[in-house]
């Protein structure tokens, strides 16, 4: 019967309870909106009660959303705030998880091959802040129209550790193939480490921020510009200490960050086709 009617009139309150029942059994997931008592079991059973802010106490009590001015019509835009504020948490969770990952992964490498840790703090405060830190201010504020899809905690780990994992290997074999060349020193190599983790995270954030707009663009591009500001800048460059002047140096932050972007960009696109062919389900 409810496939084939959209109306139905004099409806007790358990008669609307077994609806939104029926609907659920079928694999839909149910929204339900009131103002009375009369609606009070529909609204708690519903996936999504919805409570005029003139109804009852006891609608308003059992509502996942209340309207505070009763109108139906600004919904939509509740749903999109939803979808935004949600879509850019999982965003900017990436980016901190991804993070956490390859610096684990660094410390537990340095610690076994007892060597000097390829990064002082001021190098990782200078990639974190271009590549996670503002633009992830920016990106939790962006317009995201994405559909919410369940699944939040196993996607972001999905993504964040393996990239984590390219990022920390990608960094150490730039810093390893620097520390075994006798042309540099240790100011060198850590500088190649530090090119090669700002080209492998900034790829990161890019996959992050897809679909590319035009201010996402113009973000990834800043950041970039402010990072080659900081190698040619002398008073940055002091301040960081860095040394990226030597063709070695260079050669292998770029091989090395080269191989880290394309495991990644391999990588999201194998995530990509799983995902199409096996979605998870949207709200």
């Amino acid at each position: 019967m409810l496939d084939n009617h959209r109306v139905f009139g004099r409806v007790t309150p358990q008669q609307k309870r077994d609806v939104v029942r029926v609907l659920q059994a079928h694999g839909h997931d149910v929204a339900m909106t009131g103002d009375g008592v009369n609606d009070v079991l529909a609204l708690k059973d519903a996936d999504i009660g919805v409570a005029m802010g003139n109804g009852s106490p006891a609608t308003r009590s059992v509502a996942q959303i209340v309207l505070l001015d009763s109108r139906f019509a600004d919904l939509p835009t509740v749903v999109a705030e939803g979808r935004r504020v949600l879509g850019n948490i999982e965003r900017v969770a990436s980016l901190f998880l991804t993070k956490t990952v390859y610096a684990c992964l660094m410390a537990l490498a340095i610690g076994v091959l007892q060597l000097p840790f390829p990064f002082l703090p001021r190098h990782l405060t200078l990639v974190s802040a271009l590549t996670i830190g503002i633009p992830g201010f920016f990106l939790a504020l962006a317009p995201n129209t994405a559909r919410v899809r369940s699944g939040f905690v196993p996607r972001v780990l999905r993504f964040a550790i393996p990239s984590g994992l390219v990022a920390g290997a990608a960094s150490l074999s730039a810093y390893g193939l620097a520390r075994a060349s006798s042309a540099t020193d240790l100011k060198q190599d850590r500088t190649t480490a530090v090119i090669t983790l700002f080209i492998v995270a900034m790829w990161v954030l890019g996959i992050v921020a897809r679909p590319w707009h035009p201010w996402t663009i113009a973000l990834l591009l800043s950041m970039v510009g402010l990072f080659v500001l900081a190698l040619a800048v002398p008073f940055a460059r002091n301040f960081f200490d860095l040394d990226p002047f030597g063709w070695l140096v260079d050669f292998e932050a770029a091989l090395c960050g080269a191989a880290g972007v394309v495991a990644l960009e391999v990588g999201w696109r194998v995530a990509k086709w799983v995902d199409r062919h096996h979605p998870a389900p949207t709200a």
